[in-house]
């Protein structure tokens, strides 16, 4: 399939409901993306649902909407699906249940994974003692530095005492937009830097479990409370997450020209239905 040139508001009577991803679709660093507000107003207009999918485990639903909200964005917290609320349902499947967790991320990626069930720290609080859990949520609200220095020490230092740590990153995300012409490494370059360090003392040592886009879960989620025969319109910027993520969850995706640009030779994975220079 060669994807196709669009407009999205062009795009609005053909699907029965629309995914968005937030970052570099909705908003980014600086503000809102244009045609952002043009195009909730038009999907509104037209009577059909929608849900923020995003991979941002560093807000809760709540404090999302309420970021929308001050860009001029209508969006409810119920209609805010996150990669942070992927969290309890891994710790359930993976017995963590009750694990000392060091969290790098903000406040609210803490309260996700304290709700979820873990005995939450702080890279300040780590001091010598034994985690049993490492999750990267976000790059923000932690010493960046001395957080990704303290998460690697204590996974070297379980691994070199015979134990296993959990590795999760709930944000499989590599970079994210700052504003226009300016990127940011997040979560998913956090892990990729800590699963490296870890395996050059432990070559053997697995991996992250990566929750967000583009596994099925978040999708699966976020179709929970849409009606389950609606032809869905993914529009994401990332073709590794959000297009691959539609993709492999059977629905439709357009992309937005931003952290991606799209090429002749993408993996069949990556292709999107529709190409979009914003939501217009």
């Amino acid at each position: 399939m060669v994807p196709a040139p669009a407009r999205f508001l062009d795009l609005v009577d053909r699907y029965d409901g629309f995914l968005f991803d937030a970052y570099g679709v909705l908003v980014d660093a600086g503000g809102v993306c244009p045609g952002a507000v043009g195009a909730i107003a038009a999907v509104r207009t037209a009577g059909k649902p929608l849900r923020v999918v995003t991979n941002d485990a560093s807000r809760s639903p709540q404090n999302a909407a309420a970021r929308f909200a001050r860009v001029g964005l209508p969006i409810a917290a119920d209609e805010v699906v996150t990669s942070g609320q992927l969290i309890a349902g891994h710790v359930a499947t993976a017995g963590l249940a009750g694990a000392r967790a060091l969290v790098l991320g903000t406040d609210d990626a803490r309260a996700y994974a304290a709700a979820a069930g873990l005995k939450t720290i702080t890279p300040a609080s780590l001091g010598d003692g034994d985690v049993d859990a490492i999750l990267t949520c976000d790059d923000a609200g932690f010493a960046l530095l001395e957080g990704i220095n303290a998460a690697l020490t204590a996974a070297v230092r379980a691994l070199d005492h015979g134990r296993t740590v959990a590795l999760v990153c709930p944000n499989p995300d590599l970079t994210y937009p700052r504003g226009p012409g300016a990127l940011g490494f997040t979560a998913g370059a956090l892990a990729m830097i800590l699963e490296a360090g870890i395996r050059r003392r432990h070559p053997g040592a697995p991996g992250f479990a990566y929750l967000g886009k583009p596994a099925p879960a978040i999708f699966e989620l976020a179709r929970t409370s849409l009606p389950p025969a609606a032809r869905l319109l993914m529009v994401g910027d990332q073709l590794e997450t959000d297009i691959a993520g539609a993709g492999g969850a059977g629905l439709d995706a357009a992309l937005v020209t931003g952290i991606s640009r799209w090429r002749d030779g993408e993996p069949a994975a990556h292709v999107p239905r529709w190409l979009l220079d914003d939501l217009t």
